[in-house]
């Protein structure tokens, strides 16, 4: 074996012992940064909600609030599992690994963003901060773990080519469509308007966004393979 090969071999066993940390330095976080940015939102937009007028409890509005009914909302809590399980696996990653590594990303993630929550809303109610952990009931803390492991998991095929990778890059802006009907944000009729068009739009131009290139990249492939068979 050459020097070239040993040190080549020892940089690899090297990136395979970090690459845990890696991980759970990254899922870490991004979940921490996602759930404080979502706590302050929320802040700003009760801030900017004047709840004592009966004229704008039934109508007002504001782009704080509507930030927050998209920040914080079942689909984009979804989203960052499964950006966290795409982010930390390669596209030619041995698929059990990269389906451990997806789940174990998308629950810390989750994980994390819902404990810097917990302490940001603890901060801003001017309770103790060792009482952190109880801000959030213990479904959420669940739920995070429940939910984060098999959307973590998904994210781990979104950069795989064909059908599932297809099927798992069109997960969340699907889902969050699927939800602006099930359950539709906001406290009135004219956030929840608001809320409901912009994640419908930008959920359509997702999706047309992701079929079409799914479809240019399904017809090259094929051209590719029918140019180089006899």
């Amino acid at each position: 074996m050459t020097n070239d090969q040993r040190h080549g071999s020892r940089w690899q066993d090297r990136s395979r012992a970090t690459r845990p940390v890696e991980i759970l330095v990254s899922a870490l976080a991004v979940g921490a940064g996602f759930g404080a940015a979502t706590s302050l939102v929320n802040a700003l937009s009760h801030g900017y909600a004047d709840l004592e007028s009966r004229a704008y409890t039934t109508s007002g509005w504001s782009i704080a609030e509507i930030m927050s009914v998209l920040l914080d909302s079942g689909w984009a809590w979804a989203g960052l599992a499964v950006a966290m399980g795409g982010l930390v696996t390669r596209a030619r990653e041995i698929r059990p690994a990269a389906l451990a590594r997806g789940a174990a990303a998308g629950a810390l993630a989750l994980l994390a963003a819902t404990a810097a929550y917990s302490v940001m809303e603890t901060m801003r109610n001017g309770e103790p901060l060792s009482s952190w952990y109880e801000t959030e009931p213990l479904v959420w803390w669940v739920t995070s773990v429940l939910f984060g492991a098999p959307l973590g998991a998904v994210g781990a095929f979104v950069k795989r080519p064909g059908v599932i990778g297809l099927l798992a890059r069109l997960t969340v802006p699907a889902g969050a469509a699927v939800q602006m009907i099930l359950l539709p944000p906001g406290r009135n009729e004219v956030i929840a308007t608001i809320g409901k068009t912009v994640v419908w739009v930008a959920a359509a131009a997702s999706i047309g966004f992701i079929v079409v290139r799914f479809l240019l990249v399904e017809r090259r492939r094929r051209s590719l393979a029918a140019a180089e068979s006899p």
